[in-house]
């Protein structure tokens, strides 16, 4: 059996609005289980995702409320796979390094903050970057998300968000 697992990040937004919400619907439509990467900004967006098991992790852009309530860091254990949750502010160089120092073998390590997508293996661990999921940069760089599957192994893919 084949776990499914969205990871997003990077959302910045105050509160949900209807876009938003149509975007959630879409892309995650068939998972069960959903991992924020940080700069959630407001706890109110993570309540869009209600009936799936939510993860989440503050980032440098969250407000008072998402700091008390998330922690900086988390590991999930999911299908038999240990996945480490962090946003990754402060690590610019050399990050996957400081990654696995972070989560010490971990199968697979999820983070934000770059805005830039991210999914590949070092050192047998993957790496997943879901980048912004409303999209981002002056040229209007699309959203992406992420899909997890857990399974036999685990593997991810980066998918964008349609536009509408």
């Amino acid at each position: 059996m084949i776990t499914r697992i969205g990871i997003l990040s990077d959302t910045h937004l105050i509160r949900p609005d209807d876009h938003f919400r149509q975007l959630v619907d879409i892309c995650f439509a068939d998972v069960p289980i959903i991992l924020h990467a940080g700069d959630v900004t407001d706890l109110s967006v993570l309540n869009v995702f209600k009936g799936k098991d939510v993860h989440a992790v503050y980032g440098n852009m969250c407000h008072g409320s998402c700091r008390r309530m998330l922690p900086f860091k988390k590991i999930i254990h999911i299908a038999g796979f240990d996945i480490g949750l962090i946003h990754g502010m402060g690590l610019h160089h050399n990050m996957e390094d400081h990654l696995l120092r972070e989560f010490d073998g971990a199968d697979c390590i999820v983070f934000g903050h770059t805005h830039r997508p991210v999914c590949h293996r070092l050192y047998e661990t993957l790496f997943i970057n879901p980048g912004s999921f409303l999209g981002s940069g002056r040229f209007g760089a699309p959203g992406t998300y992420a899909i997890l599957e857990a399974g036999e192994t685990i593997t991810g893919q980066i998918l964008e968000v349609p536009r509408f």
